[in-house]
């Protein structure tokens, strides 16, 4: 019994408004990086459905740049933490570890030999750091700013020059090694976001929150030029990023465009508009071989054509906040996983927005349901043989989507008394809520029967796939099981005994067995046709279990929990398991499904989505 990770489906950039985004670029131009929360995540760029995740931050991590010569990553952290890792090994092995400033970590640059590492940000003492990668030691010091800084660059080539952008509205210029402050660059009169020398080491551009891009000589510091006339954006510019041939460069503002100039020129070759929405300000650019990116506040990685400026080739969407439930459906053919979230896309606006995303997981292209989805959290989602997908959130109300439509209907929304903290669905267009305090039974996405005062927290509730009994799982520790009686659920007075209060259960998709888990770590199958008597009890799991999920071939069953791991038992023999330690690591596992009876899927609070090929 063995498994295998098959596939991850990466989370994407963690956004906040007003605050660039950096994006690193590996030198080979295969990969670029980004962070979300603890994580940092390498993608293909040809394909970003391959991809990669490094989790070994205890804290949020910022900023993440390749070394030149490719094998090495520096990634920093909110705490000051730098942490370099081996890009060549799946492990990732730590090679050095430093904590050069006492605060948050936002820009990292390399010398070209990949020998000395200049990092910026907030710190108590200093706002930067220069050092030797190998031993820490200082070559140098970023002094002459009296704020944060924002952005720090250095030269690809000798003489070393370093620059830097704070929020003093100020830039400055050193030279080294050891680094050392020669003068002040005054001409932003806002925040400094960006500054980069081209690869050829010739210019360096700074761009700011004034709308500004000043270009200078790379060796001097004088100022050569600036891009457009008035300004170069109408809104505060984020991040700019040079061609390989460092004749053009590429900027994102807070006016939802991207521009690409010519730089000799100082002109706008191309403008592209992002969209008129909020979530379309741009935050981060890249321009990596004949790709150039760019990234919005949706966390929407946008893959921009020069030859189309208002539609990008390609946009990668996906969760960019935690994934709290999943299942997986199978339609003419493809099998498509369903995965519900959380988000707040503006953290000043309070604006939230709760969408369920589908992913096919051949390709992992995917995409959000359009129009109005729920207003709060998705707690628990299910798939009917009709091909809806059934939803229940805290915003009180279960959604009955057409899956083939992909589309939230307006009509299809049952308003619950009660808060729902799970559903479940059968056959004959029956489904099971259970609420704080309410069971309620609907058919045909209508309510025909509640339950009220039955004495116990009711927590989780499943329908038996032949659509007679419907189990509920307690706070109390027990399964209550009533009888489905046309449209009525009736208390045949029959409970089962769990060890704790029940976190999760699930119907095999025969019928023959009920699983359970709970807090006190068990799970137990119940042999349906045997009046659910205990079947085998199953044990591992060293923190709480949360999540459950039948295979197909209804032998086996999956459950993961607070413990990072996940388990996949067989149903004859407790000892017969696969262990998946560190599934997601750092991060509990929230969701289970099965593509088919070989392929697990696992979602996570990391935001990624990952697929396992399960061999018996």
């Amino acid at each position: 019994m063995a498994y295998e990770l098959k596939q991850v489906f990466a989370s994407l950039p963690q956004m906040e408004r007003g605050v660039a985004k950096v994006l690193g670029g590996d030198p080979k131009g295969n990969n670029f990086l980004y962070t979300n929360g603890k994580t940092v995540i390498i993608r293909n760029i040809e394909n970003p459905a391959i991809g990669d995740i490094y989790t070994e931050h205890a804290h949020q991590v910022n900023v993440a740049k390749y070394s030149p010569s490719g094998f090495y990553i520096a990634s920093g952290d909110i705490t000051g933490k730098i942490r370099i890792w081996d890009t060549t090994q799946k492990e990732h092995l730590l090679k050095y570890e430093y904590t050069p400033i006492s605060g948050k970590i936002k820009d990292i640059a390399w010398t070209e030999d990949s020998k000395r590492i200049a990092i910026v940000g907030e710190g108590r003492e200093k706002f930067g750091a220069v050092f030797l990668w190998d031993s820490g030691s200082s070559v140098g010091e970023i002094s002459g700013h009296s704020k944060v800084i924002n952005s720090v660059d250095i030269r690809q080539k000798r003489p070393y020059r370093l620059a830097t952008g704070s929020d003093d509205t100020c830039g400055s210029f050193y030279e080294g090694p050891p680094f050392k402050f020669k003068f002040t660059i005054r001409d932003h009169s806002q925040f400094v976001n960006c500054v980069r020398f081209s690869p050829d080491g010739a210019r360096f551009a700074t761009a700011g929150a004034d709308g500004m891009i000043f270009i200078f000589d790379g060796a001097t510091g004088e100022r050569v030029g600036s891009l457009g006339e008035d300004k170069a954006h109408k809104g505060g510019i984020y991040a700019v990023s040079w061609s390989p041939d460092s004749s053009q460069l590429i900027s994102a503002s807070g006016d939802k465009t991207v521009k690409l100039w010519d730089v000799g020129a100082g002109t706008a070759v191309t403008t592209f508009n992002m969209g008129s929405d909020v979530s379309d300000l741009q935050l981060g650019c890249l321009w990596q071989k004949d790709h150039l990116l760019s990234i919005s506040l949706s966390g929407y990685i946008n893959y921009l054509d020069k030859n189309n400026p208002d539609r990008p080739i390609r946009t990668v969407k996906g969760h960019s906040k935690s994934i709290q439930c999943l299942t997986v459906h199978k339609n003419e053919g493809q099998t498509y996983i369903y995965s519900g979230i959380f988000y707040h896309l503006l953290l000043q606006l309070f604006s939230l927005i709760f969408a369920s995303h589908y992913w096919d997981a051949e390709t992992g292209e995917n995409d959000c349901f359009s129009g109005k989805g729920h207003s709060n959290q998705v707690s628990k989602m299910v798939t009917t043989d009709a091909g809806e997908l059934v939803t229940c959130s805290m915003d009180d109300t279960l959604r009955y989507t057409n899956i083939g439509k992909k589309e939230y209907s307006a009509s299809d929304v049952v308003k619950m008394d009660f808060q729902p903290k799970s559903v479940s669905a059968a056959v004959g267009g029956l489904s099971l809520a259970v609420c704080i305090g309410q069971i309620v039974l609907l058919k045909d996405k209508k309510k025909v029967f509640t339950l009220d005062n039955f004495g116990y927290e009711a927590e989780v509730g499943v329908i038996h796939p032949g659509g007679t009994t419907a189990a509920v799982g307690g706070a109390d520790g027990k399964v209550h099981l009533y009888s489905i009686q046309g449209n009525t659920l009736k208390d045949e007075g029959q409970t089962l005994d769990g060890d704790g209060p029940i976190t999760d259960m699930a119907y095999s998709n025969d019928g023959a067995y009920l699983a359970t888990i709970d807090e006190k770590k068990v799970a137990r199958v119940y042999s349906v046709a045997d009046s659910y008597s205990v079947k085998n009890d199953f044990y591992g799991h060293h923190a709480k279990p949360v999540s459950l999920a039948w295979s197909p071939d209804n032998e086996h069953f999956a459950t993961g929990g607070m413990d990072m791991m996940v388990y996949v038992w067989t149903v004859s023999d407790p000892d017969q398991r696969i262990k998946l330690p560190d599934c997601h690591r750092l991060h509990h596992v929230s969701g289970l499904a099965w593509i088919n009876e070989h392929t697990l899927v696992t979602t996570s609070h990391d935001a990624s989505v990952k697929q396992w090929t399960i061999t018996y």
